[in-house]
């Protein structure tokens, strides 16, 4: 097939289809003479222009034209209605060079920086090169550049709409710009015909809308990246449906950007699992309530009434998912796994139960609320959306992908790795066998009424401590399991610094009837030497530990084999300290099968407890110096 035929079915199509939606629409004298001119002919175009017609324009403009325009102009030299705001294309009389007359260069890219990127050194240069293709359109600059060109020699073209307030668009020819334009075609007549209640129906519109029920299919059967492109590609002709659909899955894969899910939000079987996302983001965002009634537009007042109590739980933190049957109940253990930092575990839990999961409607395709809830939501990363996305769902059929490997660590050791400068690089904890985490205030917290909070991320732990620390320096310690018949608690970044002379172990109440492990940790800095504490107490009473700071170690009662602190922190390593304590942690895990949840740390939520102090109270005439915390 020759360039020619392959310019000819694509243009007679969008002709047709033009002049369909148009007779249908507007009465004929409401039209230009052109338009009518173009209606009765059903043919956008214009005659084509001949070979000598396009070489004299080659020889004005010194150029040989690019493949695709040059191609075009010998099918139709010119174009009515390219997309939906240029009403006229230029044919070889009206090319021109466009020279900056819109003077837009002072702002796309605007003055270059020292280091300017390549794409603005062309933008840059573009505006003034450029030749001007647009003869009549609503601020539309239509220019095709000669200084932008592809290994196939087209020349690029820019697209620019002052009302948009945005830089110009930029497609790799003049083909892919029609082709865009096109769908912009469909895309505005699909609109307006769902405004006024009409229906915009060709055989375009029958192929694209086959095309998304078959993407809903594969998507239930695991085949999202298929699902995908198509819906892409329908949602870029505006088919019904297709964004919505694409929004599911682009969320699930970590997408927020533009990701509204359409009409669904406002329909009343689908409004209980979109508006939580919604409202998450709004929240998350800091979003001004003004801004939350736009996406109730057209809502009825039952919808508007969820949504306001959806947004209302959501900054309570109150809101759960929740889904009927089997996936149901796995997403309530799930949840009951996550607020004990199992989030491995449950992952696992709903990654099980996903093929019983059943959708509210034919247009749900995953069981995206899961995002928006605050124990559930941070197990989602887009690896693990990828995931729930190729298990087969609501009864179709298809081939689960192999599950994949645990993100969380194993052990303990991995504490070691961490940035000294970030959140997780001081530390201090306990362990307890044989007690629940839900036990723990009983052994651990500052009062006997002690009781845990609701679960929260662990940055808002610290904006819980108190602000004037005296020698009750109690923790503000998330809880949680750590390993078969272990529970933690655990402070990053604790607010004092470890005196062993003043220090006592919470650990050792905690181990009435059972063994508590309690480490303290703090990465060398300025004016501060590393620090690393280990005990371990059992029944009530310390049994040995051993303290390190800046390669001194002094060390309490019989230590094991497998901490002595010769093999752990060698004198004659200048790295012992950091290593040392990884090799620490890495024995302590070792010995006592403990593990750590890294994810639930540092991204989950967990339930806290104000601790007993970690200090004694002073001795007769001894004082303690009062510290003022500055909490982040």
């Amino acid at each position: 097939m020759t360039e020619t035929e392959d310019w000819r079915p694509f243009l007679e199509r969008w002709s047709r289809e033009w002049a369909g939606a148009t007779a249908h629409d507007t009465a004929g004298d409401e039209l230009s003479a052109g338009d009518q001119e173009a209606l009765r002919a059903r043919w956008l175009g214009f005659p084509p222009a001949s070979e000598e017609r396009v070489r004299a324009l080659e020889e004005r403009l010194g150029h040989r034209l690019p493949p695709s325009y040059r191609t075009f102009l010998t099918v139709s030299d010119g174009w009515r209605h390219a997309g939906g705001f240029v009403y006229l294309l230029a044919g070889t009389d009206d090319v021109r060079w466009h020279r900056d007359e819109s003077e837009l260069s002072e702002f796309f890219p605007g003055e270059l920086e020292d280091d300017p990127t390549p794409e603005d050194v062309l933008l840059a240069g573009m505006w003034e090169r450029a030749l001007q293709l647009d003869v009549e359109s609503d601020a539309v600059y239509v220019l095709l550049d000669p200084g932008d060109v592809g290994d196939d020699g087209e020349w690029a073209v820019y697209c620019h709409a002052s009302w948009r307030a945005s830089p110009p668009e930029r497609y790799a020819s003049f083909r892919a710009f029609m082709e865009d334009m096109y769908r912009e075609f469909h895309h505005l007549r699909a609109s307006s015909a769902d405004r006024a209640g009409a229906e915009f129906v060709n055989p375009t519109t029958r192929k694209l809308d086959a095309s998304v029920e078959a993407a809903r299919l594969d998507a239930l059967a695991g085949r999202y990246e298929r699902a995908e492109a198509a819906l892409a590609e329908a949602s870029s002709y505006g088919r019904p449906r297709a964004a919505e659909l694409r929004d599911q899955i682009r969320r699930l894969l970590g997408e927020t950007s533009m990701v509204d899910f359409g009409t669904l939000a406002r329909d009343p079987v689908y409004a209980p699992e979109i508006f939580p996302l919604l409202a998450a983001e709004h929240v998350d965002g800091d979003h001004d309530d003004a801004v939350w009634g736009y996406c109730l537009h057209g809502a009825s007042d039952a919808v508007r009434e969820l949504a306001d109590e959806t947004l209302r739980r959501t900054r309570e933190g109150t809101y759960r998912y929740t889904a009927p049957g089997d996936f149901g109940r796995a997403v309530e253990q799930a949840r009951d796994q996550a607020r004990w930092g199992e989030t491995d575990a449950a992952w696992r839990t709903l990654r099980a139960a996903l093929p019983a999961w059943r959708p509210l409607g034919p247009d749900h395709l995953a069981p995206v609320g899961l995002c928006a809830d605050p124990l559930l939501g941070p197990l989602l990363t887009p690896d693990r959306g990828r995931e729930l996305l190729a298990t087969p769902r609501a009864g179709q059929a298809g081939e689960a992908p192999a599950p994949a490997a645990d993100p969380d660590p194993p052990g303990l050791a991995w504490l070691a790795d961490e940035d000294p400068g970030g959140p997780l690089a001081s530390y201090r904890f306990v362990l307890v066998e044989s007690v629940r985490p839900a036990d723990l205030p009983g052994r651990l917290g500052a009062t006997d009424a002690s009781e845990l909070s609701e679960p929260m991320p662990l940055e808002h732990t610290r904006r819980q401590r108190r602000t004037d620390v005296t020698w009750r320096d109690e923790a503000m310690a998330a809880v949680g399991s750590a390993g078969p018949d272990w529970s933690f608690a655990w402070e990053a970044r604790p607010p004092s610094e470890f005196a062993e002379h003043r220090f006592a172990s919470p650990g050792t109440a905690a181990s009435r009837g059972t063994r508590a492990v309690t480490v303290w940790s703090e990465p060398a800095r300025a004016r501060r030497r590393g620090l690393f504490h280990l005990s371990v107490a059992e029944d009530g009473a310390e049994r040995y530990a051993l303290t390190v700071r800046d390669g001194e170690v002094s060390s309490r009662g019989p230590v094991p084999e497998a901490f002595r602190p010769d093999r752990l922190f060698p004198s004659d390593d200048p790295h012992a300290g950091r290593l040392g304590e990884r090799r620490a942690l890495a024995a302590l895990a070792a010995e006592f099968g403990v593990r750590l949840p890294r994810a639930a740390l540092t991204g989950g939520r967990l339930h806290t407890v104000r601790t007993q102090p970690w200090n004694r109270p002073p001795a007769p005439g001894e004082t303690y110096l009062i510290a003022h915390v500055t909490l982040d």
